[in-house]
């Protein structure tokens, strides 16, 4: 078993693809760089991502797979799955192989459903972290939220906060991945940063009335609590505990 790596980009993995057709290799796996691999994986080869490559690949998916094919592949990717790859090349080679079978639609089929679970988890993380997000203000006039996501969810809730933050300039910083995604007014970045103390860069960074700010939010959230309706397992379930180190109103 050949095993191919690639940059973690959509691009890189459709480049991947092109290149398993195009030297006819069947038994080959795609995995990312970086991640450790077992000894009996030999013949590693590193793809080095082509953008003509992978748009052809893209048009050729799109045609057969659809726009949901394709949302599903790109869940799948994000999703940081050790074996995300391993299933979309295998619905990918039957598309190809039976167009008639319609393999999105063929949950029967284990890479098909796995593709299914892949985007339904990717998604639900998407909606929370849109939901989750706490900004603050810097000194640089710079709306700041730093997130920890279970899945590499910052390039689809770009649209999300561009669309609906459209008059201020913001950066959402995954700390777990050390990237995040900055909008200047015009459009939106990719931005890659190392803290070695977070938590002390952020203090220093903030406005003084930015205290002021999340103060009054506390107690506002704390007035508006009912607490003979309190539901703690219920809480967590809609609110997981891992989220509220970034949730203004929890740090009391």
């Amino acid at each position: 078993m050949k095993t191919w790596t690639y940059d973690h980009s959509f691009e890189g993995f459709l480049t991947a693809v092109f290149e398993v057709y195009e030297y006819r290799e069947l038994q080959v796996r795609i995995r990312k760089e970086g991640i450790a691999m077992p000894e009996l994986f030999e013949g590693l080869r590193r793809v080095i991502t082509n953008s003509k490559k992978a748009d052809r690949v893209y048009q050729k998916l799109k045609v057969l797979l659809g726009d949901v094919g394709m949302h599903r592949i790109l869940y799948s990717l994000l999703s940081e799955d050790e074996e995300c790859e391993v299933h979309i090349l295998n619905v990918i080679r039957e598309a190809i192989a039976h167009p008639e079978h319609k393999i999105m639609q063929n949950f029967a089929d284990p890479s098909a459903l796995k593709l299914s679970q892949f985007t339904q988890m990717v998604g639900r993380e998407k909606h929370r972290m849109e939901a989750f997000v706490r900004f603050k203000l810097t000194c640089d006039e710079i709306y700041f939220a730093e997130i920890e996501p279970d899945f590499n969810v910052i390039p689809i809730i770009a649209k999300h906060f561009r669309d609906r933050y459209q008059d201020q300039k913001w950066l959402i910083f995954d700390n777990k991945r050390h990237y995040g995604i900055f909008y200047n007014l015009v459009q939106v970045e990719t931005v890659e940063m190392k803290f070695n103390n977070q938590q002390q860069v952020g203090m220093e960074m903030l406005v003084k009335d930015e205290y002021l700010y999340q103060s009054l939010w506390r107690n506002y959230f704390s007035s508006t609590n009912i607490k003979a309706r309190k539901n703690n397992r219920l809480h967590r379930q809609h609110v997981p505990k891992r989220y509220w180190k970034y949730l203004v109103e929890k740090s009391f």
